[in-house]
């Protein structure tokens, strides 16, 4: 008995002194510095890439337990590489998923947020159409259909904000946008936005609802330029809703091009008191085809201005344009009567932008 306890013994501090060994030759990866120039990216529900740098001490890998989600390279040799996120069309509610990078001991990642997908059941006013695109501003910040513009003060109709790409003039909450017009240690600071810049549409029906800021020195507009922009007005520009503060709750539909370029005609443009414009959602839309374009409030129609067929001077019109949000502050028409610092902040609230085409 004595001798197998021995034994035993023996056994036990060599399982043991074994253990320990095992323990003592674990060695781990070192940590590695990881540099992301984005670590969370925004993608619109119809899909698409987007292109992220990622450099590291040492070689990477990059990975997603995803399923909408792709990422090209996996792995790079290099320590310097720029990874491609693709994700699928989304035609459900917003969703959130992940990219991994991993370096040796180190991991950090990359977060995808994609807006909700077209809701089959939104249908258009009109006859006829379908729906190609909408942002019903569902998710926690702008998507990425959307372009910001970056000008100072005076870039444009001697406005006197400074455009910013920051989240204090531009959040998506409580499904509405809401572009702020802020007074910023004496810089005044907004936003303009800029809907699938790069493609646009060309006809179809583009509509919104928005409730309209207060106060004297404010200009919000809803409206839309060219995607091969060279020359203006020859190029065109539509006017879906303008206001200017100071004269609340008039809401102006107008067209730009060689031929009428603000002339004041009832041809090029028109004009509807909305008591509650500044204090409720109102839609402001516009139907547009090779033959004429029509406005409305409210389903009701403002203006319609016709291809006369004599060429572009009047009709600038055959070609893609992007929707447009923004709010100035003062400039050539908005300042016309002074300022009233005391609006600020003042507030662009935006509930959807659906655009439609034929079926």
């Amino acid at each position: 008995m004595k001798k197998t306890m021995i034994l035993t013994s023996l056994f036990a501090a060599a399982i043991s002194l074994m253990a320990c060994s095992n323990e003592t030759d674990i060695t781990y990866a070192p940590q590695q510095n990881i540099t992301i120039t984005q670590k969370s990216v925004s993608m619109g529900n119809n899909g698409g890439s987007i292109s992220v740098e990622v450099s590291s001490d040492h070689e990477f890998s990059a990975y997603t337990n995803d399923a909408w989600l792709t990422v090209s390279p996996t792995n790079s040799t290099n320590k310097t590489a720029t990874l491609t996120i693709t994700a699928e069309p989304n035609t459900g509610a917003e969703r959130t998923g992940k990219v991994v990078i991993w370096s040796g001991g180190s991991r950090d990642s990359i977060s995808v947020v994609q807006s909700a997908g077209l809701q089959e059941d939104i249908k258009c006013p009109l006859s006829g159409y379908e729906l190609v695109w909408n942002d019903e501003f569902s998710g926690s910040k702008v998507g990425s259909d959307w372009t910001w513009e970056v000008k100072p003060a005076g870039w444009v109709n001697n406005e006197l904000q400074n455009y910013v790409q920051d989240d204090k003039v531009a959040q998506v909450n409580n499904g509405t946008l809401k572009i702020n017009l802020i007074n910023d240690g004496g810089t005044i600071k907004s936003a303009r936005l800029y809907a699938r810049q790069t493609t646009g549409w060309q006809y179809g029906y583009i509509e919104a609802s928005i409730k309209l800021p207060k106060g004297k020195g404010t200009w919000p507009a809803f409206w839309m330029m060219p995607v091969n922009f060279k020359t203006w007005p020859g190029d065109g520009e539509i006017d879906i809703m303008e206001e200017v503060g100071y004269d609340a709750n008039v809401v102006v539909s107008t067209i730009h091009c060689n031929k009428y370029n603000n002339g004041g005609t009832a041809i090029e443009s028109a004009r509807k008191k909305v008591s509650t414009a500044q204090s409720e959602f109102h839609k402001y839309a516009m139907e547009w085809t090779k033959d004429y374009m029509t406005f409305y409030v409210d389903g009701e129609k403002l203006l319609t201005y016709k291809n006369d067929g004599t060429g572009k001077d009047a009709w600038p019109f055959d070609a893609a344009f992007y929707p447009i949000l923004n709010l100035a502050w003062g400039g050539a028409w908005g300042g016309q009567q002074g300022l009233d610092e005391s609006c600020l902040p003042a507030t662009m609230e935006v509930d959807y932008v659906r655009v439609f085409q034929k079926k």
